[in-house]
């Protein structure tokens, strides 16, 4: 008799995708407050809020798993994390949004080529395809590209994806003997520090004065859904899955910002876009099934 096989997907996968969920549903709501206060002084109070927070709620873990670790696991991936963040927001201003979805998605083909030159993971080729395709699906996304030239803005983006693959690249090693609190901690007062700097040096201070309690209401959101939920869910899925996974699994995010782009701001996606919306999905559902047999 035969006896039928059954694919387990891990968890660690839905903890990506409701990363992209919640990161789906920032995108939108923060246009407008951006237009309303600087950009770094955005993030500079968000990242400060979010680590007032994890210390509040759970200093005493992090200070433990902190302990038994030293900078040199934990500073790679908080630099880069903060990095990628903060440059991409810069970015902003300073190209089209779809160049710069199209750009800092691009994290998942330098995710897996990262982990092999410098740490010689292991990379199968039916993973290839998969990517190739998800490719294609974010450029159909972004507005076919939406690569009208290349100036600092489209430089700044490629660099923020590089720093995210090195994020998750060095975030999967670091959490072999780092706490997972712990190092969303250490990524989230990185964040702060490097985007405090930003808006002091770009902006002349925070400029608080220009922010109503709709954006307060933002930032609040930002901070702990994005950052501090955002952060744990990362690290603690990539305690499971490798980092090409997750790289990929987050290509679903710019599908979560068109829906709520669509629900909150009425912004309509063309024939394209959908088809390219579909085509991340079935990559993301193929993924998840060859990562599930691994």
């Amino acid at each position: 008799m035969k006896t039928s096989q059954k694919i387990t997907i891990s968890p660690a996968c839905g903890l990506i995708l409701l990363q992209s969920l919640l990161y789906g549903f920032g995108d939108p709501i923060s246009k407008e407050a951006y237009g309303v206060m600087p950009v770094c002084s955005l993030l500079s109070i968000r990242y400060l809020l979010a680590l007032a927070l994890l210390l509040l709620f759970a200093g005493r873990r992090i200070r433990e798993g902190l302990r038994n670790c030293s900078p040199r696991d934990w500073l790679p991936p908080s630099l880069c994390i903060a990095g990628s963040y903060v440059l991409s927001n810069l970015a902003l201003p300073m190209t089209a949004a779809t160049s710069v979805a199209f750009l800092r998605s691009l994290s998942t083909v330098m995710t897996p080529v990262l982990a092999l030159a410098v740490f010689r993971t292991r990379y199968r080729w039916q993973h290839i395809p998969i990517q190739l395709l998800m490719l294609l699906g974010l450029y159909l996304l972004c507005g076919l590209g939406g690569l009208s030239g290349f100036g600092a803005g489209e430089v700044l983006t490629l660099l923020a994806a590089l720093l995210m693959a090195g994020s998750l690249v060095f975030g999967r090693q670091a959490l072999k003997r780092v706490d997972a609190v712990a190092l969303t901690a250490v990524q989230t007062g990185m964040s702060a520090l490097v985007a405090t700097v930003c808006a002091w040096v770009f902006y002349g201070g925070w400029h608080l004065e220009t922010a109503a309690p709709g954006v307060w209401a933002v930032i609040g959101y930002l901070a702990v859904c994005c950052t501090l939920t955002g952060y744990l869910l990362q690290n603690t899925a990539l305690k499971k899955l490798p980092a090409r996974t997750v790289a990929l699994l987050q290509c679903t995010c710019p599908v979560m910002t068109a829906l709520f782009s669509y629900l909150i701001l009425g912004e309509r996606l063309s024939a394209a876009g959908i088809a390219g919306a579909a085509v991340i999905l079935l990559c993301v559902a193929a993924e998840t099934l060859l990562s599930g047999k691994e």
